[in-house]
């Protein structure tokens, strides 16, 4: 079966799945930065609803801006080869990443998401289950040294993972939130932000096995 590196410049197309790469993260960058950054600041008027559970929603934040970041080095092979020990640690550290952030997702939907509509907190649960499942594979494939399965394990992870970035994207597209307010589209959208992208994701990965 072919290697899943998605770096990997002596694949064909190469350059498009750069391309793809380099937009995804401009998305990721203008998402913490616009997004996830001003909770830093710790100002009443940002936290809002947020208040009185700050300290998960930082956990949440911090926990997703770290695997954003993380994610890219992880998957370009010609890092991962030359720092075979740095891409391990990065690796560690994006695992307990994901671990915080599963873990302030779930008290943010049973608190915050809960008080908005049961529906918004379900959506919630629903993405922290799979982005902690998916890491939890991953971590599982390298540790009985199943080298390919760890790979898309990781692939999948990173689609959930980015499903916050999408999430903020779809919310604020003017065609969808004239759709009605929040409580009607936001748990679809939640749902939508990363359930086609891991099907599609699937799809790819299981193309060409035999």
């Amino acid at each position: 079966m072919k290697d899943s590196n998605i770096f990997s410049v002596s694949k064909p197309k190469s350059f498009i799945i750069l391309a793809l790469w380099l937009i995804l993260i401009a998305f990721a960058g203008k998402f913490i930065i616009k997004d996830a950054l001003p909770y830093f600041g710790f100002e009443e008027e940002v936290l809002g609803r947020f208040l009185n559970v700050r300290w998960w929603l930082i956990g949440h934040v911090t926990g997703g801006i770290l695997a954003l970041l993380i994610g890219p080095f992880q998957f370009w092979n010609a890092f991962r080869t030359k720092y075979l020990n740095t891409h391990r640690w990065l690796g560690r550290i994006y695992l307990i990443a994901i671990l915080i952030g599963s873990i302030s997702s779930t008290s943010l939907a049973w608190t915050s998401a809960l008080a908005i509509h049961w529906t918004w907190a379900i959506a919630l649960q629903a993405l922290a289950i799979p982005w902690f499942i998916t890491a939890f594979m991953a971590y599982r494939a390298i540790r009985k040294k199943r080298i390919q399965q760890h790979k898309e394990w990781m692939i999948r992870n990173y689609v959930v993972t980015f499903a916050f970035v999408s999430f903020r994207w779809l919310v604020d597209l003017p065609f969808l939130v004239e759709l009605g307010n929040f409580i009607e589209i936001g748990p679809t959208l939640a749902w939508v932000s990363w359930v086609f992208p891991l099907l599609i994701t699937e799809i790819i990965l299981q193309w060409n096995k035999k």
